[in-house]
């Protein structure tokens, strides 16, 4: 597999990364990346990936377009009211980057389907806006050895991790939240969110999903980077394998 001369110059600036290079692209290139949730997390996560030149993605999400979206979740506009997410974020992409293949899957993630929707992934983006949904994706992507990136916010606040739960030395997300089967939360509409802050966690899980696929720098996983934007205050904290946990029936 090779770039193209508009691929050439359309990357241009990552290929002059000594850290990432022409390498990194083609790694990029070649990777399928499945996102779940194209909501507040979503929406720069998306756009970052599609422009960064991820080869293919695959957009799970069973929601519409509705107005209060429109003040973070900024690859919609005014005139995709009423659509399925999933379709208007494709067509984003498509104008974005011709050079990204979309897959739509405009449902809701259950434990029955979650398996089918990600399998073939080489990494799995999660911004979806529930924990049953989170617990669902984390352990299939646990069994699956897909590497997963998760991303939370709320009000001012955001949080992000990646986990490779089958490795020996490394945490699944069950080591982070405990082994509850549900747990109930507020969500954006009943606690609110700043617009940017979705902004600023989604562009960072879009980073770490491209480091994930061609590694640079220093590897998160391990540790969980928590962001506090209301004093402008960013944490990480190291998230050490839990002996008791399940995933430590599954390690290599």
């Amino acid at each position: 597999m090779i770039l193209s001369d508009d691929e050439l110059a359309r990357y241009a600036r990552h290929i002059v990364l000594r850290e990432f290079g022409g390498g990194g692209q083609l790694r990029l290139k070649q990777a399928r990346v499945a996102v779940i949730g194209a909501g507040g997390i979503g929406s720069p996560a998306i756009q970052y990936l599609a422009a960064a030149g991820v080869g293919a993605l695959t957009l799970i999400d069973d929601d519409v377009v509705e107005p209060s979206n429109l003040q973070r979740q900024t690859i919609f506009s005014t005139e995709d009211r009423g659509t399925p997410k999933v379709e208007a974020a494709a067509a984003f992409v498509r104008r974005l980057n011709p050079h990204v293949a979309v897959t739509t899957h405009r449902t809701r993630v259950t434990q029955d389907n979650v398996a089918a929707l990600l399998a073939g992934a080489d990494v799995v983006l999660d911004g979806c806006d529930n924990f049953a949904t989170r617990l669902s994706v984390a352990d299939a992507a646990l069994g699956l050895r897909i590497p997963l990136v998760s991303a939370a916010v709320g009000q001012f606040e955001g949080q992000l991790a990646t986990y490779r739960g089958w490795e020996a030395d490394k945490p699944c997300y069950r080591c982070f939240v405990g082994d509850a089967i549900d747990q109930a939360g507020m969500t954006c509409a009943d606690d609110g969110v700043l617009g940017p802050v979705t902004g600023v966690m989604g562009s960072l899980a879009a980073l770490e999903t491209l480091r994930a696929v061609a590694p640079f720098g220093r590897d998160s996983a391990g540790s969980v980077l928590i962001a506090d934007l209301l004093s402008m205050r960013f944490r990480t904290l190291a998230l050490p394998k839990d002996p008791g946990c399940r995933c430590s029936g599954v390690t290599a």
